[in-house]
């Protein structure tokens, strides 16, 4: 920390940040000065001018950046402290960055989505069996009660899944982004599919290959290292868990027409994305940062994704609350292993990817973000009359 004192117009500038930006936190400088709620439950601590600067002019982006360098600490707890800025009205500096601020997930070319997808999900498969479920599930659970473990609130999504598809013996399904392959698996073997996977992460394509072959699925599950766009073949289900956030807006049309070659003439899908109420960019560190080329869409541009196809939405639901709880148990997994992630990628990354998961938590609690799951189907598709066989004879409903 440098022993300078802040200077008249700093104090100044901390005083309209924190009101701004942080009115429920407290704002430290690094000499000590503070502005804001003595009784605040949590505090900014900005370590050095150079800090204070880029927060003032850019504070989507420096934000996570100096938190992740260790210049700006939070001290109380992380997620109570994002969720206070979280529902902090914008100030003027930030609503001008936003206005200059473009959609992004114009970046998810061929090329493109394939050196996005690398910077994100090879980071290495041991990083993150170090906090994931023993699946391998990297989406949102579904939890039939708030107290159900992890493991079995992802096992209660992947049967969420294919209840909502209504699998029957010896389909054959496409999944486009398969992950780590646990949905696929599920489909073969707790409901007699034939699956189709498509994912372009190398390290998840082979963890996802040696289950299948270490549990006997390779015969009915294929895991292909290739692009969305190249996928062929008739199929009677199409899913898509996760894997819309990387497609961007502008290739949404592709995907729809993906689907629409693929669906057979009676055939049904599900399309499961984090997304917004209302069309915004992707937050400007997240998406350089964490998980470039993304973007979240709206519950009605999923809409017109299959509507111009003539793909009938047949139900909605959001899981916004389920995300958050998948979340909390993620970060409280993470934090337990954290020294094996400094060992392996440094502090920095430590404080980046803590940033990450907290920060989720919060934008989902404070509905910033949504999770939309959608099940669509052609008008020839033969589908359940009600609702029931969603709910027969589930564990722990």
């Amino acid at each position: 920390m440098t022993a300078s004192r802040s200077l008249p117009h700093e104090r100044w500038l901390a005083r309209q940040l924190q009101r701004g930006g942080a009115p429920n936190a407290q704002l430290v400088l690094w000499d000590g000065t503070r502005s804001g709620p003595e009784d605040a439950k949590g505090r900014l601590v900005v370590r050095d001018r150079r800090t204070l600067a880029s927060l003032l002019l850019k504070p989507d982006l420096a934000f996570g950046d100096a938190f992740a360098a260790g210049t700006l600490g939070v001290e109380g707890d992380l997620v109570e402290v994002l969720v206070q800025l979280f529902e902090a009205p914008p100030s003027a500096l930030q609503r001008l960055a936003g206005a200059w601020r473009q959609r992004r997930g114009s970046s998810n070319t061929r090329n493109g989505s394939r050196r996005n997808i690398h910077r994100h999900y090879d980071l290495g498969n041991e990083f993150y069996a170090l906090w994931l479920d023993a699946q391998m599930v990297y989406t949102c659970a579904y939890f039939p009660n708030p107290g159900s473990t992890l493991e079995e609130a992802q096992r209660a999504k992947l049967e969420h899944v294919a209840r909502k598809l209504w699998i029957q013996p010896g389909e054959r399904v496409l999944e486009l982004g398969c992950g780590w392959g646990a949905l696929a698996l599920h489909l073969a073997r707790e409901h007699g599919a034939r699956v189709t996977a498509y994912n372009i992460s190398s390290e998840q394509i082979r963890f996802a290959r040696e289950r299948a072959r270490r549990e006997g699925l390779d015969d009915r599950v294929s895991f292909v290292e290739d692009d969305y766009r190249n996928a062929r073949g008739s199929y009677d289900a199409v899913a898509s868990v996760g894997m819309l956030e990387h497609v961007g807006a502008r290739n949404h049309r592709v995907l729809g027409q993906v689907i629409d070659r693929c669906l057979r003439e009676d055939g049904r899908g599900l399309l499961h994305s984090i997304g917004r109420v209302r069309p915004l960019p992707m937050n400007p560190w997240i998406e350089r940062r964490i998980f470039p080329g993304a973007y979240a869409p709206t519950l009605s541009e999923m809409g017109d994704l299959l509507g111009r196809f003539d793909l009938a939405v047949l139900d909605a639901e959001n899981l916004r609350l389920h995300y958050a709880k998948t979340l909390e148990h993620w970060l409280e997994r993470y934090e337990k292993n954290v020294d094996a992630v400094c060992d392996r990628f440094g502090e920095s990354f430590v404080r980046a990817w803590r940033l990450y998961l907290a920060g989720s938590i919060a934008a989902f609690r404070t509905s910033s973000l949504q999770l939309w799951q959608l099940v669509f189907a052609r008008h020839r598709a033969e589908i359940p009359w009600t609702r029931e066989h969603l709910h027969r004879g589930r564990e722990g409903a």
